[in-house]
């Protein structure tokens, strides 16, 4: 009870003052428009009955057109344009009711007023109101900031402007914005907020030393990863703290503010980029469509599925051979609000009887397949099964897809599939294959789309080392050189969506992955994210390269011409191999691969994807 009446009382003292404040305001303005307008010399006709007149009237007037424009709903603190529109509006309002009372008293008066008194009043009223609330504040966001910690802003755009305007309104969250960096010239010497653009960001190291930086803001969106790795670097070379803002896609508002600010985290450093796509495009693709995603349980698969969600389709299959898989993506497609129809399909894709009875059941129109085995160094001992569910299972949905009708199949492929070393890049790159192979002379329209690594996707190197960190250590690297392609899984669906829609069938769509990213980087990032120590807290041990793991990867043959698409980053490959032989090289070897041994499955596997270095 006390609380709340110390809350009160605080509340209607501070009330109080702004009104005694503006009470002042309002006299001092009626006076120094008298005195502007006689040159500040003896006015005959400023006397004690124009002062009597004015606090009875015009006084009360004023102040009854402050509360009926709500000047004291806000807070001074956080005064702002739309406070100064309703102080401009106000006085404006009082302004012209003091001509009224003047003109329509007139003949009462012994004195006249001037014309531009009431011109007068509004602007020095104006002014006075707003330069208290402007003091006070002033005053408030620089109290306390004496032990702030002394922040570097990265960016003087709008995500800067909006966090130095938010630090500022809470100066007692201890951090004091002291200096600005932005690589646009044009910004070079501009202020926000009283805070200065002194540099490029690649002048950090001086301009930290010179005004004794203590922690650095990265206040750009937009900024893309290759910018943001820049960025952490510089921050940890000259022993910075660092924090950012979200992306452009995490962002939920154009809003920002203190709150946001969170640790770079990998996801940043790999793939920040916002992807675009044509809404229209997929929408077209997928509204009112039955549409089946095999794999749907896995990490592409199950993005897939809530993206699918969004465009309304027909009907949504989801099918997988994990029990658990399915339970989760089942949940999740359950609670949506537009919820969706769906079915789940528990089961394998290379069971033809099981496969057909789905396909007779739900008559599917558009299918991305993305069930696969695709752990590499596992599938190297485990290589019929690789192929069983990789090859075969590719081969049935397909043929099943020609059969049934469906109009567009896309495949998921991998980077894993060019020059391959290993067992499940040969079996993709045969599923490449025998899709081109049948879009030449089905009514199905077939394509591929082909990337690379995913973030955290279930078996993928970031979450292995999250928990070889969170156990302490050491971490292991295969090699010290060894760089992947990665792409956030949310990026990655988007794009298989959006080349979906473009394809007419028969293409290879190649998507673009920017630049490949050291593995010993990520793993360096990832312990000092968790507050570790590279050597002291935390080993990093090289093990060397598994069985079938390439030092690098590649998106595409040498042969293949990739053209651009009118998504910037989509490319299509214009290549095309024998198909119709290679056809009918893998259905010899689906029929056969139980039985072979394994040099005889190596010899048919090199026949069919010459590249293969297994």
């Amino acid at each position: 009870m006390r609380k709340k009446i110390d809350h009160f009382w605080i509340i209607y003292r501070n009330r109080g003052i702004a009104v005694i404040a503006d009470l002042v305001s309002i006299t001092l303005a009626f006076f120094f428009a008298y005195c502007f307008r006689f040159s500040f010399e003896s006015s005959p006709q400023f006397s004690l009955a124009v002062l009597m007149h004015f606090f009875v009237v015009v006084l009360p007037v004023q102040f009854f057109f402050f509360v009926l424009f709500g000047l004291y709903r806000g807070v001074w603190r956080f005064a702002s344009i739309p406070d100064l529109i309703r102080i401009v509006k106000a006085a404006a309002v009082g302004a012209l009711f003091l001509v009224a009372v003047w003109f329509f008293t007139a003949e009462h008066h012994v004195y006249i007023l001037p014309r531009s008194v009431p011109l007068l009043y509004f602007i020095f009223l104006v002014l006075m109101l707003g330069a208290s609330r402007t003091a006070y504040r002033f005053c408030k966001s620089y109290h306390g900031m004496g032990g702030a910690s002394r922040v570097l802003i990265i960016g003087a755009g709008d995500a800067g402007e909006g966090l130095i305007r938010d630090l500022f309104r809470h100066a007692s969250q201890k951090y004091r914005p002291i200096a600005i960096l932005d690589d646009h010239p044009v910004k070079y010497g501009r202020d926000l907020h009283g805070v200065r653009v002194v540099g490029k960001i690649s002048d950090m190291g001086s301009v930290a030393e010179k005004y004794k930086i203590e922690h650095v803001f990265i206040a750009i969106p937009s900024m893309s990863a290759k910018a943001m790795r820049s960025i952490v670097d510089l921050c940890e070379r000259f022993d910075l703290p660092y924090s950012t803002l979200p992306s452009l896609q995490e962002l939920s508002s154009s809003q920002v503010n203190l709150g946001l600010l969170r640790q770079v985290s990998v996801e940043d450093l790999i793939g920040r980029e916002e992807v675009h796509v044509d809404p229209s495009e997929i929408t077209e693709l997928l509204t009112g469509e039955v549409v089946l995603v095999t794999g749907g349980g896995g990490s592409i698969g199950s993005e897939l599925c809530r993206q699918i969600a969004h465009f309304a389709p027909k009907k949504l299959i989801v099918l997988d051979h994990s029990e658990f898989n399915l339970y989760q993506i089942d949940q999740e497609l359950h609670a949506m609000a537009n919820q969706v129809q769906y079915e789940i399909c528990l089961g394998s894709v290379a069971d033809f009887t099981w496969m057909e009875s789905v396909f007779a059941q739900h008559q599917p129109k558009v299918i991305f397949h993305a069930a696969a085995y695709k752990h590499v160094p596992m599938l190297e001992s485990q290589y019929k099964v690789a192929i069983k569910n990789n090859v075969m299972g590719t081969k049935i949905t397909a043929e099943l897809a020609v059969q049934y009708q469906v109009e567009k199949f896309i495949f998921i492929s991998t980077d894993k599939a060019v020059n391959p070393t290993n067992i499940m890049g040969a079996t993709k790159r045969m599923g490449e294959a025998y899709c081109q192979a049948l879009n030449q002379h089905a009514g199905t329209q077939f394509m591929v789309v082909r990337f690379g690594n995913v973030i955290n996707s279930a078996g993928s190197v970031i979450p292995l080392f999250r928990k070889q960190i969170e156990n302490g250590g050491p971490v292991t690297v295969t090699h010290p050189e060894i760089t992947r392609y990665f792409m956030t899984i949310p990026e990655a669906c988007r794009l298989i969506l959006q080349a979906g829609s473009l394809g007419q069938g028969g293409e290879i769509f190649v998507l673009d992955m920017g630049e490949p990213i050291k593995i010993q980087y990520l793993a360096e990032r990832l312990i000092q994210f968790s507050g570790k120590e590279i050597g002291r807290d935390i080993e990093i041990v090289h093990t060397g390269l598994r069985p079938g793991e390439k030092l690098f990867e590649e998106l595409f043959y040498g042969h293949e011409n990739l053209n651009a698409t009118a998504h910037q980053k989509i490319m299509q490959s214009c290549y095309h191999s024998e198909n119709q032989s290679i056809k009918e090289c893998i259905d010899q070897l689906v029929e056969s691969f139980q039985g072979d041994s394994l040099v005889e499955l190596m010899q048919k596997l090199k026949l069919i994807v010459p590249e293969y270095q297994g």
